[in-house]
């Protein structure tokens, strides 16, 4: 089906050229003077090579035909990674590079969308925000909350994430998974 190329976002399959596409990253660009253009950058499925296209915002972009199918996570084998289906329990292989480095975010039981092109995964699309354990980090500095400086800390995931300062070790927090950073604290 033809969607406008504005509307592409990151995870969709894409037609070009005969081959199908995973958007790596999809950006759109409103000069003031000239035609708006949306840049996307692709992943081919068959071979990995990573390809930019430019379109007007307003231009036809053909998308593929894929099923989105919630699966849960089990665990990691190897370099691929196991998730099943909730529904009928069956089992399903993904590798590494359909993941990618949204890996680190992936928890026992997280229930994800797989994009299913002729029973393969092609895609993964995680929950937008994830909660996770502060292992490491400065100790809390009393009278600093005017400034909004943040300081680094390190994630239960090994994921290094820029806090707020009066996060602690040991507090658990909401971190944004498209770009690892940091939401809130966590309210459990």
């Amino acid at each position: 089906m033809k969607v406008i190329a504005s509307s592409v976002r990151k995870g969709n399959i894409l037609e070009v050229d005969g081959h199908l596409c995973v958007v790596l990253s999809a950006e759109s660009f409103f000069p003031g003077k000239g035609t708006p253009t949306t840049q996307i950058d692709m992943r081919r499925i068959a071979d990995g090579v990573k390809v930019s296209q430019r379109y007007k915002t307003t231009e036809q972009v053909e998308r593929a035909f894929v099923e989105d199918i919630d699966f849960s996570y089990l665990y990691q084998d190897g370099d691929s990674y196991i998730f099943m289906n909730p529904e009928s329990f069956e089992q399903l292989t993904v590798s590494a590079d359909v993941v990618g480095d949204q890996a680190v975010y992936l928890q026992e039981g997280m229930v994800v969308k797989l994009s299913i092109f002729e029973g393969n995964a092609v895609a993964i699309e995680l929950p937008a925000r994830v909660t996770l354990e502060i292992v490491e980090t400065e100790p809390t500095v009393k009278g600093q909350t005017a400034s909004s400086s943040y300081k680094p800390a390190i994630l239960s995931n090994g994921v290094r994430v820029m806090v707020p300062p009066h996060i602690s070790t040991g507090t658990r927090i909401v971190v944004q998974t498209e770009d690892g950073s940091y939401v809130e604290r966590a309210k459990d």
